[in-house]
């Protein structure tokens, strides 16, 4: 199977299916002398792991990390990382009804097709369940960024129609505290409230909803991004349309910037002390497929999770007619987990372009 790789200099491969021994993530290309904080890692991969509220899937995971390789005395030593997070709540019993019947828009269906063969229980390869490897590497990724002083902040701005406003970014810490505060994981307490009543409502009808998630990178520098194929929003389009379950990217402006003229959609630019900067920020931090030193802010839109708790009609691996209701644990929403995987391809994309722009200048 190809296409388990991604990046550039900042390389991760990951490996593992949803119910087998582990999963895990090699990290290859991360610079020696970093120190590493497992503390933060295990920190990051808690708001991602399952059974953390009433409004996750109750699978007992503890996600906890087991670094096998490439630190050494609290320190990277310039090899590859190696991460190994154990599963350890599988029940495969669950999903013995689908060794057959392929689920209403799951990988199902395109991995039998593809391959010949597949991994029936929980999905194997194409789970959410391998994102953990992703968190745990864009941990590191966000340690290395941290000295060049780059922080990246995301939180659920919509469930279904019930939307958050806009927030102010120049208090993070303010932000963080009110992300971290309520179940949902919106930075706006009063529409967290709402979110969360609305995912309760659509889990106690079996169903499930979307949602969004908005984010942004500050304190990126100038030059980020290369210009034509490996555009920077190129790459973070790339990488969060990686995610399962996400279904729409936009940056900046987005879709909205096509209902507008080029005088009010253009960002001028104004000098401040020593600082080039612009007027407003449509080009969402980036021009050219290159970071300007503005906000580099996106939105990503998740689709309802596909598994229901209600009968639905779909085929089997021979063409008949069969139907099938979810069982075991699922998310009704997937967005309050899915902050800590944005957070972390967004990590991954920049510490890779940030050591590609160090040597573009060598």
């Amino acid at each position: 199977m190809a296409g388990n790789s991604f990046g550039t200099l900042f390389k991760i491969s990951t490996f593992g299916e949803s119910h087998g021994e582990a999963i895990g993530v090699v990290i290859d290309g991360c610079p020696a002398n970093l120190p590493i904080d497992l503390e933060f890692i295990q920190n990051e991969m808690d708001k991602r792991r399952p059974g953390q509220s009433k409004l996750t899937s109750q699978r007992k995971e503890s996600d906890t990390i087991k670094v096998i390789s490439g630190v050494f005395e609290g320190k990277t030593t310039g090899t590859p990382i190696a991460i190994l997070i154990p599963n350890e709540d599988q029940r495969s019993k669950d999903y013995t009804h689908l060794e057959d019947a392929f689920r209403p828009s799951h990988a199902d269906f395109t991995y039998q097709q593809k391959y010949g063969h597949r991994d029936h229980r929980g999905g194997g390869r194409s789970s959410a369940r391998e994102t953990a490897a992703r968190v745990a590497a864009g941990a590191i990724a966000k340690i290395l960024l941290k000295q060049a002083g780059i922080e990246i902040f995301a939180h659920v701005s919509a469930v279904g129609l019930v939307e958050a406003p806009n927030l102010d970014q120049n208090d993070l810490s303010r932000l963080i505290q009110h992300r971290e505060s309520n179940l949902v994981r919106c930075a706006d307490p009063a529409t967290a409230k709402e979110m969360t009543d609305l995912i309760e409502n659509i889990r106690k009808e079996g169903d499930t909803i979307g949602g969004k998630i908005a984010a942004v990178i500050m304190n990126c520098p100038v030059g980020l991004g290369e210009p034509v194929f490996d555009k920077l929003h190129a790459d973070l389009g790339k990488a969060m349309l990686s995610i399962n379950a996400v279904h729409g990217f936009e940056y900046g402006s987005g879709f909205s910037g096509s209902e507008m003229k080029g005088s009010e959609h253009n960002d001028l630019f104004i000098q401040e002390g020593k600082k080039t900067k612009t007027l407003t920020n449509f080009s969402g931090g980036i021009q050219g497929g290159i970071s300007n030193g503005m906000d580099i802010c996106f939105r990503v839109a998740f689709k309802p999770v596909a598994t229901l708790m209600q009968d639905q009609e779909t085929v089997n691996k021979e063409g008949q007619a069969t139907t099938i209701q979810g069982k075991g644990r699922h998310d009704p929403c997937v967005v309050p987990r899915a902050v800590a995987i944005v957070e972390a391809m967004a990590a991954l994309v920049m510490a890779d372009h940030y050591l590609r722009n160090k040597t573009a200048k060598l």
